[in-house]
């Protein structure tokens, strides 16, 4: 008798994202459309005066960087990579709820403590692609770093997902660097303040680690 042995991890990852990629899609959109509506509704309502968050040396020491804006960009894509990698309906609904209960969180303190981050001085003209972000999002809702908190919740979601397809443990780290790079791109574009990034990985990592532990304990093994 032969043993069963499963397919390649890129030919699972295929098979995956072929397994209702509709929904996935329409999901993930509305989903995304819901949260731009309320964060830019707290945006332009906080419910007190904006707390402007202090600077580290490390700010300063962090250059400004148009080369920082594709990475900043690319949260939206890496945090869909989840729910496209999936391949059941609980564990899809399980990432959107804790991601959502995560982002209802933060949204909540920047309602009730809103936070800003300092004028950087900078002629933004210099940098088109990211004059565009400085128009649209004012620097606000800054701690803690919901950008932050949602890259370091994918990441540890992925992780998983790297284990379960047995892919190489480069793959792991090549989704953590990503990750990384996010978190420091938040600075490079003068979005965040390290105290932002630091209260946002903190966040991340407890709704990460909390929401995957749940969907491990109310699904089969191997079913995310």
């Amino acid at each position: 008798m032969h043993r069963f042995q499963a397919p390649p991890w890129y030919r699972q990852i295929a098979r995956r994202m072929a397994i209702l990629w509709p929904l996935k899609a329409l999901g993930t959109a509305a989903f995304m459309m819901l949260f731009f509506w309320a964060y830019f509704a707290v945006l332009r309502n906080p419910l007190a005066p904006v707390t402007m968050m202090p600077l580290t040396w490390l700010d300063t020491a962090i250059p400004i960087t148009a080369l920082a804006f594709p990475f900043y960009a690319s949260l939206w894509v890496y945090a869909s990579l989840p729910v496209a990698f999936m391949q059941e309906i609980r564990a899809m609904l399980l990432f959107g709820l804790w991601m959502a209960v995560m982002c209802l969180l933060c949204l909540g303190i920047f309602w009730l403590l809103p936070t800003g981050v300092p004028p950087a001085g900078i002629d933004w003209r210099l940098y088109p692609e990211m004059a565009m972000i400085k128009d649209v999002d004012t620097g606000g809702n800054a701690c803690p770093s919901l950008h932050v908190a949602s890259a370091v919740f994918t990441a540890v979601w992925l992780g998983r997902i790297v284990d379960i397809v047995n892919a190489p443990s480069a793959m792991r780290w090549l989704s953590w660097l990503h990750c990384l790079a996010i978190l420091w791109s938040t600075i490079a574009t003068r979005q965040h303040v390290v105290f932002d990034v630091v209260a946002g990985v903190v966040v991340g990592l407890i709704f990460g680690l909390l929401g995957l532990r749940h969907a491990l304990r109310s699904a089969p093994q191997g079913v995310i």
